[in-house]
């Protein structure tokens, strides 16, 4: 099921960050970062900021404060010299949108979460934030003329986005206004179907493939709130 759930995370983000990329407003001057070899991608965004010497003399000042998890012991006990650059370059974030005229730049990062509390988008969004302040503190410190902010998109297993939250962050990357609502149905659409394949793909392991119906799963439930 791991793979099942990691796929349909991944159909999620794709299908929004494309739309998000043909949504722009034709005049804007920010760039979406290619999704396609994304690491490399992204390392050379980087780059083209700052040196990748500044970058990670900085990052190892930051990496070294945050405390190894067991599950990186061994990667630490083997070579603890190169663990901190090694962790700090395998980070990365979801996507990155980058705007050199203004020197702005924004790691964009997607988050699914249980919705059925109420804090669900706070929380979700301080774990996001707390998983890449590495990149942004790094950044900060080693291209002091350019700004850098997180936009993390938080989504609830059942299909939950808040309206005004998502609304906030297409504006912050020039989303054409007359596209936010469709983009917005959309992409409430596109995880009802996605959870939708995962329930099945339970199914089918242990019922012998019963088909659950989601008829009724993406109506407005409240206030700002769709699912």
């Amino acid at each position: 099921m791991a793979t099942t759930v990691t796929a349909a995370h991944h159909s999620i983000w794709r299908h929004l960050y494309n739309s998000m990329h043909a949504a722009q407003r034709p005049e804007s001057k920010l760039k979406f970062v290619t999704l396609d070899k994304e690491s490399n991608m992204i390392r050379e965004e980087f780059r083209r900021i700052c040196s990748k010497e500044d970058l990670t003399e900085k990052a190892q000042d930051i990496e070294v404060t945050i405390p190894v998890k067991k599950s990186q012991e061994v990667r630490y006990n083997l070579d603890s010299g190169s663990f901190f650059f090694n962790r700090f370059w395998g980070r990365l974030p979801d996507g990155v949108a980058i705007n050199e005229a203004l020197q702005i730049g924004y790691i964009l990062e997607f988050k699914q979460s249980t919705d059925r509390d109420e804090g669900f988008l706070e929380a979700k969004d301080a774990g996001a934030n707390e998983q890449h302040k590495s990149i942004i503190s790094a950044l900060k410190a080693a291209a002091l003329e350019w700004g850098f902010e997180q936009i993390n998109f938080v989504v609830g297993n059942r299909g939950l986005v808040v309206e005004n939250d998502f609304y906030t962050k297409l504006k912050k990357l020039d989303i054409q206004e007359g596209k936010k609502d469709k983009l917005l149905a959309n992409h409430v659409t596109q995880v009802c179907e996605a959870r939708n394949q995962v329930i099945v793909s339970f199914l089918q392991q242990v019922q012998g493939g019963t088909r659950p119906t989601t008829e009724g799963s993406r109506e407005n439930i409240g206030h700002n709130v769709h699912v």
